[in-house]
Order: structure tokens, then C-alpha cells, then sequence
């Protein structure tokens, strides 16, 4: 099963890291989740595991922040606060999803018609504490293999 439990932000961040070394320019990750599901954890762990060296904070102000210093760019998107598609397509920010980077999208639900077919969809549910079940749901032929979790 495409499932797993993390016990810790460290862990949520790890298992990132780990899903990290088997992306490649054009994938694209869907993280769904509530507030304080451990997103942007494990948005942090999958820029660790691309090479990025620096800081990196939930765009949730900019809705996107862009790497370049790591293996590929990453785009990080937050759509948390846009309030329809068209946002999306106006800012041109749809060109960055399958493109020459890793794309990863927090609160994708927001503009669902502006994703790919194939993604990776990404769902962290709070059990308890830091406790989080994490899910891998590929969608559209997305080659996902559950030994990449570890």
C-alpha cells in the first residue's frame, strides 16, 4: 500500500528527502492536507533532496517560490489563497507545472483544472501530536513505486 506513518516533523521532512531522489524534471507533486498537515515539512525535505541549500518558506504570500540551486529548479507553489483558475493562468504560473523543474502545489483543490493529468498526489493527515499518515496516490501514469518510501 502507498501509505505510511511519520512521527515527527524530521521524519515528514526524511520521507521528502527520500521521494526527492526519484523525481525528474516535469513531475508534478499535489500536497493535500489541512492546515498544519506537514506540507511545507515535506516540501522541505523534497528541496533538500534536489540540493537546495538555503532557506525555504511556505510561499503562502507569493504563491511561488522558485529554486535554482539544486539538481533541477523546483517550483513551490501555495494556492491557498487564490481565488480561481484563472489567477493561475493570467500570472503565466501554469507554465511551470511539467516543465524543466520539479513542481510541488499546496492546496492544488484551489485550481484543479489548471493540473496536469499525470501528478503525484501527496495526502498528509494529522493522527496525533506530530504523528502524520502519509499517502501516494499517482494519478494519470505517474510512475510511483512504494519502495521509494524507505
Amino acid at each position: 500500500m502507498n501509505r505510511t506513518i511519520t512521527y515527527s516533523p524530521e521524519e515528514t521532512r526524511a520521507l521528502g528527502t527520500r521521494l526527492a531522489a526519484h523525481l525528474r524534471p516535469g513531475d508534478v507533486v499535489l500536497l493535500d492536507g489541512n492546515l498544519g498537515a506537514g506540507k511545507s515539512e515535506f516540501a522541505r525535505g523534497v528541496a533538500r533532496g534536489l540540493g537546495v541549500a538555503g532557506p525555504v518558506p511556505s510561499p503562502s504570500f507569493t504563491i511561488l517560490n522558485v529554486y535554482e540551486d539544486g539538481r533541477c529548479p523546483l517550483y513551490h507553489f501555495d494556492w491557498y489563497r487564490i481565488e480561481s483558475p484563472e489567477e493561475i493562468y493570467e500570472m503565466g504560473l501554469d507554465e511551470r507545472l511539467g516543465g524543466d523543474g520539479v513542481a510541488l502545489v499546496e492546496w492544488s483543490e484551489r485550481a484543479e483544472e489548471c493540473l496536469p493529468e499525470r501528478a503525484l498526489r501527496v495526502r498528509l493527515i494529522p493522527l496525533d501530536g506530530d504523528t502524520r499518515e502519509i499517502e501516494f496516490l499517482p494519478e494519470g501514469g505517474f510512475a510511483f513505486k512504494e519502495e521509494w518510501l524507505g
